[in-house]
Formats: structure tokens, sequence, C-alpha cells
């Protein structure tokens, strides 16, 4: 019998530093790996991650707070709280918190294959390495993601 799961108030694995943070609710271990689960907290000026698509999973997220601006190709999305967006597989797309407080949403990743990635993206950002497209490619090959502002054909 699979046994359910509760995770409450500051509880989950943190990634992330101060203000900035993500908290893995679901790492895929009780879905049998279909659904990974993430609260997604970002302060504003925080730089957006390079717009990119993924050809393995679908990408979901729900605003809890503050605004999020998403990009999609060359079109803009102001998304505020209740606000619920779901990023097909091969859909290019970024986001980035336009408010003046911290913005946060939760984040699904159906299967969970980008669970791992966050954490091999904080020890990339520990290890000193600077995001940019040079270190980010090896490391989006490892979770099937590129770079890139156009739908995958």
């Amino acid at each position: 019998m699979a046994k359910v799961n509760i995770v409450r108030p500051g509880e989950g694995e943190i990634l992330g530093s101060g203000a900035q943070q993500i908290r893995i609710l679901e790492n895929g271990e009780h879905t049998d790996h279909r659904l990974g689960f993430a609260e997604v907290t970002i302060p504003p000026g925080t730089p957006s991650p390079l717009q990119h698509r993924h050809a393995q999973h679908d990408e979901g997220f729900y605003v809890l707070a503050g605004t999020f601006r998403f990009t999609v190709g060359e079109d803009h999305y102001d998304a505020g709280p209740g606000t619920w967006v779901i990023v097909p597989t091969g859909a290019p797309h970024t986001f980035a918190n336009v408010g003046d407080g911290n913005a946060v949403m939760l984040n699904t990743f159906t299967p969970d294959l980008y669970v791992q990635y966050f954490r091999d993206f904080k020890a990339m950002i520990d290890s000193g390495q600077p995001v940019n497209a040079e270190t980010m490619k090896p490391l989006w090959k490892n979770y099937a993601t590129e770079i890139s502002n156009e739908y995958a054909s």
C-alpha cells in the first residue's frame, strides 16, 4: 500500500539561499516519478532563466503571490495570484518577478525529471560557476532541455 506524504510549512528539501529558494514538496518518490512539485520564491530583480524548452516534461506554474511575467517566444503574459500557466513539452518559456516584493509560485514537473536539475543547478552555483548560455547548455542537456525561443517542431 502506498504511503500518504504530508509536507508541512517549513518542511521539504530547501534549495537556494536567502529570499530566493525552491522548496521541493514532492520529489517523485511518492508518485512513481510521475509528478514533481515545488514552491518557488523569487525576489524582485532576480535574473530570469534563459528562455528554454523541455523535450521530456510538462511544467506548470500556479502563482500564489506577486506578479510573474512569462515570456513564450516573443509573447509576454503577466500572471498574478490565482493564475495557472501550463507549459507543454516543446514550448519555449522563461519567467521573471516583475513586482516590488517576493513572488511565489507552485511549480509542477510531469514527470519529475526536473527535481534533480534544481539540485544540480544549486551545486553549479555553489561551485562558483557563472550562469550563462555556455554553462547552462551542458547542464540542461542532461534534462532534455535546450535554450530556445521557438517551439519544437
